[in-house]
């Protein structure tokens, strides 16, 4: 799965046809190595996605949408500034390697005539986008600026001279004939070796023409036909799968890869787009969670932590009977009590046997002082039980909550959903609010889920507290139906219902989402409680999502997305 130089030179094909004198009408930034160009051209306006990511970089032609910052990055008001209004001249590839060119002529502030070249550099954590001024050659900005501390040999700052990517010494396979391949000397027990050769040749290509080769009875011949159709653009663009999901793709068919089902495309930017536009977005989203997902647990292991100590505590607060015991049978019997008395032997009145007791005793006290220190130890221990238990009874809580927010990281399905958790943890002071401005910046929330059951009927699904709250005391009416988990953190689901008994199918459904979206194991058998929101309450000082409720019934569902549900975008 690489996008190669070989890739490139098919996917340049397709944007010159549909880009070359187009119109830029548009840049954004959705991402921090991510840039888009709207581009206008015969009417038609296109949207070019260019990405440095370290992981997925490449360059295609969008129909996805994206979010975007509030506040643009500083590229892309360098790109704003030169390149709005510019006409994109033609795209070029240097050789067969991973570097594009975008030429654009624009005109600068007094209306003179000025181009620029937008580098492209497509190679993994190296992957670039850089403008530079064609007159002088000078770097107006870079996505990734590399300082002399990064690089001493190259050098991406504004006002710089711009250079080149060192050459990797390989050899354009589309300049070479049946000799030209003859004199590179195939070892053909290597499968690596054209990609070790030719440039823009990835290890799964070099893979692909040695399967061909050795089952060619004319090798050369056969090598010298795979490139020829790459130069006379007769390419088949297909991705490929086995039982284990998403394979592979390419430009022309991988004959090399068995027992696998394919799916054609007809354009490159189609084929990237299906490939990496679920994986791309499920990998910034874990990256992005998995910070929050950390805090979460450190928070969760603090809390049991201390539940430990404060169970210590009640170990040791067992004590406290004997304790008390001892102050009273001391008190009753403190006739018998004499000076420098290490212990006293005495009856337990508490006893119906009156069995005899040793109790122990400080010499250096004096009968009273060792009543006053047995009661002292004995409403210490008390105070301390009581304190351990009110504390327990708190981290309980807040591991139930921590648990309902570890649980709705998982679902977040963009940024904002995100964005939802942040500001929640930063309301109730799990991460520290940084006040970069004086002026409150205002709250966006995220949509629930929404949900069309077999019978017709919405069904509203929390992703987050914020959400849920929403739900449950904001957005139902008093006689929907309210259900959740059973002592189990999971989503807030509301069944709309207004008069008239509630379809039982549609019942079951919204306790199957409800188990589904929550922390119980897929496929499990889960209780799910539900009663009318009028029974729905919200203690004071409760965290976000926390309710209470009374007047329950409870069913018992499977843990998995039922199939008559219908899920409303």
């Amino acid at each position: 799965m690489a996008l190669d130089g070989i890739y490139l030179y098919s996917l340049i094909n397709e944007l010159n046809s549909k880009l070359s004198s187009g119109k830029v009408e548009k840049i954004s930034q959705p991402e921090k190595d991510e840039i888009i160009l709207a581009i206008r051209n015969n009417k038609d306006t296109y949207k070019l996605l260019i990405s440095a990511s370290s992981v997925y970089p490449k360059i295609h032609l969008t129909e996805y949408m994206k979010e975007n910052p509030n506040t643009p990055p500083m590229f892309c008001m360098v790109l704003r500034k030169y390149l709005l209004g510019a006409r994109l001249r033609e795209i070029t590839q240097f050789e067969t390697d991973r570097i594009v060119f975008l030429k654009f002529d624009a005109q600068d502030e007094l209306g003179y005539n000025v181009s620029f070249t937008m580098t492209i550099e497509i190679m993994g954590r190296h992957s670039n986008i850089t403008l530079i001024r064609d007159d002088d050659n000078i770097v107006m900005d870079s996505i990734k600026r590399i300082t002399p501390e990064i690089s001493s040999k190259r050098i991406l700052l504004p006002g710089v001279k711009f250079n080149m990517a060192p050459k990797s010494g390989k050899i354009n396979p589309l300049l070479l004939n049946k000799n030209g391949f003859n004199n590179l000397n195939i070892d053909f027990e290597d499968d690596k070796f054209f990609s070790k050769t030719l440039t823009g040749v990835s290890a799964q290509f070099s893979n692909e023409i040695m399967h061909r080769i050795k089952n060619s009875h004319a090798p050369l011949d056969e090598l010298e036909n795979i490139f020829k159709s790459i130069k006379l653009h007769e390419y088949c663009f297909t991705t490929y799968y086995d039982e284990n999901g998403l394979k592979d793709f390419y430009c022309i068919p991988l004959k090399f890869l068995d027992h696998v089902k394919e799916k054609i495309f007809d354009t490159p930017s189609k084929q990237i787009e299906d490939f990496y536009i679920q994986r791309d977005v499920n990998d910034r989203l874990n990256s992005k969670t998995s910070a929050l997902s950390k805090l979460v647990i450190l928070n969760i292991e603090k809390c049991e932590k201390k539940i430990a100590i404060m169970q210590n505590t009640l170990n040791e607060s067992g004590e406290k009977d004997k304790l008390q015991l001892y102050g009273e049978l001391l008190t009753a019997n403190i006739h018998l009590m004499k000076e420098r008395e290490k212990e006293i032997k005495i009856e337990n009145y508490y006893d119906e046997n009156l069995s005899k007791i040793t109790i122990p005793l400080d010499e250096f006290k004096t009968p009273s002082q060792n009543i006053q220190s047995y009661f002292k130890k004995y409403n210490k221990m008390k105070r301390s039980e009581e304190m351990a238990k009110k504390q327990i009874s708190i981290l309980t809580s807040e591991i139930e909550y921590l648990n309902s927010i570890y649980v709705s990281i998982s679902r977040c399905e963009n940024t904002r959903d995100i964005e939802d958790i942040k500001q929640e943890l930063t309301r109730e002071r799990y991460i520290k609010n940084k006040k970069t401005n004086k002026k409150k910046m205002k709250e966006t929330h995220s949509k629930p889920m929404h949900f069309l059951s077999s019978d017709g009927i919405d069904i509203f699904v929390g992703k987050n507290n914020t959400q849920n709250d929403y739900l449950t005391l904001k957005f139902a009416n008093k006689s929907d139906i309210w259900l959740h988990t059973k002592d189990i953190p999971g989503s807030h689901v509301i069944l709309k219902h207004t008069s008239g008994e509630v379809p039982e199918k549609s019942l079951l459904e919204s306790a199957q989402l409800a188990a589904y979206n929550s922390k119980a194991d897929e496929g499990s058998k889960t209780l799910v409680d539900y009663t009318i929101v009028k029974n729905v309450k919200k203690p004071n000082g409760a965290k976000t999502g926390m309710v209470i409720y009374d007047h329950y019934k409870t069913l018992n569902v499977e843990s998995t997305m039922p199939d008559g549900v219908k899920k409303i975008k």
